[in-house]
């Protein structure tokens, strides 16, 4: 009887723990970093901090996008994903980053021509947020 006693708490304490764990999975940013003057990069970092993440989110979410191809003088210094999902399919959403020749913005392309410069304090939260470094220097 005590045996039963004590498996039920502990069925429940596993079941809300894994319940949690369903949640948090895919609630990270992948980031790579190129490597050399090639289009050529290596991963770099992983950001699992659940606020964090959602932090950048809502930065690439609420940019002002412009819907135009953009031909950039040079590749990407970063590429970094979100996984998410939403009630039909499971999705990554891609985006390549450049750091503006005088080191205050930052300009991501998505892989659907979808363009935007960051104001100066999206881009260092953002940059923060990716790397771990200050944007400018």
């Amino acid at each position: 009887m005590k045996k039963i006693i004590l498996f039920f708490p502990l069925l429940a304490v596993m079941l809300v723990t894994s319940g949690c764990l369903n949640e948090m999975v895919g609630q990270k940013i992948t980031v790579q970093k190129r490597i050399g003057e090639e289009n050529i990069f290596e991963d770099f970092k992983e950001v699992h901090q659940k606020k964090q993440v959602e932090k950048a989110k809502d930065i690439v979410e609420n940019a002002k996008w412009e819907n135009k191809k953009v031909e950039m003088a040079r590749y990407a210094d970063y590429q970094f994903q979100f996984p998410f999902k939403n009630s039909s399919e499971n999705k990554i959403a891609s985006y390549l980053l450049w750091v503006t020749p005088n080191g205050e913005n930052l300009e991501i392309v998505t892989d659907s021509d979808r363009y935007v410069k960051l104001t100066k304090q999206d881009s260092a939260n953002l940059y923060e947020i990716l790397t771990g470094e200050e944007l400018i220097k």
